[in-house]
């Protein structure tokens, strides 16, 4: 990928992204829509509705317009099973301090509430890395508005030429092309690498060291 630009500051998007949370999050959904939803709801009908807000994706999948009970019962069973099931994707632990220690201004842009983000961020040792972490919480539109990739950008005093914003969703490709920032898929997304450049992925990650290569980080392989 060609930048006309060098790049000075990488967004995350954390759930499929940096953290896998995959598993969690599906059976967290099987355990509140049980007895909700139409027989039959499958991983295959979950999946390519992750990245969306909670509420949004429980209206869907129930039917319902009000959502709080299931709301509930998905976030019990999410906290109870949160630690042992939370891990870091391959390269993340490496790729995010070789970042940092270039120089490189970093941050978290995710449609999670702030207190589940910094429970993963804290729990896999990353938080202190993240020079902002923009979460649902914290704006009044979640991406796919522009919103919180904006925010995250002007909180970290960056261009957004200079900004690639790592997704593993189309509401992180439309949200960063919208902010005017690189949108940037990885291929480890469960919705395929084929659905994020259709989503507008400028580049899709096949590994996380290519992150390197991109922010023009010599002396790496990526």
């Amino acid at each position: 990928m060609t930048q006309r630009r060098k790049i000075t500051t990488v967004l995350f998007d954390l759930d499929g992204t940096i953290i896998d949370t995959n598993e969690l999050i599906i059976q967290s959904f099987f355990h509140a829509l049980r007895g909700v939803s139409p027989e039959g709801l499958t991983r295959e009908h979950i999946i390519p509705y992750m990245g969306q807000t909670l509420k949004s994706q429980l209206q869907h999948f129930s039917g319902l317009e009000n959502v709080d009970q299931l709301t509930e019962a998905y976030r019990e069973y999410n906290h109870l099973r949160h630690d042992e099931m939370v891990s870091l994707f391959p390269g993340v632990a490496e790729v995010v301090p070789k970042l940092r220690n270039a120089g490189i201004k970093l941050g978290i842009v995710t449609t999670k509430m702030r207190a589940t983000t910094l429970r993963a961020l804290e729990l896999l040792g990353l938080q202190e890395s993240m020079g902002t972490i923009v979460t649902l919480d914290d704006v009044e539109h979640a991406k796919p508005h522009p919103e919180p990739v904006t925010k995250a950008i002007q909180a970290l005093g960056s261009d957004p030429e200079e900004t690639l914003m790592v997704g593993d969703s189309s509401v992180d490709m439309e949200s960063a092309i919208a902010a005017g920032a690189v949108p940037i898929g990885v291929a480890w997304s469960l919705k395929g690498e084929e659905y994020l450049f259709k989503s507008g992925a400028k580049h899709v990650l096949r590994e996380m060291n290519e992150l390197l290569a991109l922010c023009g980080i010599e002396g790496v392989d990526a």
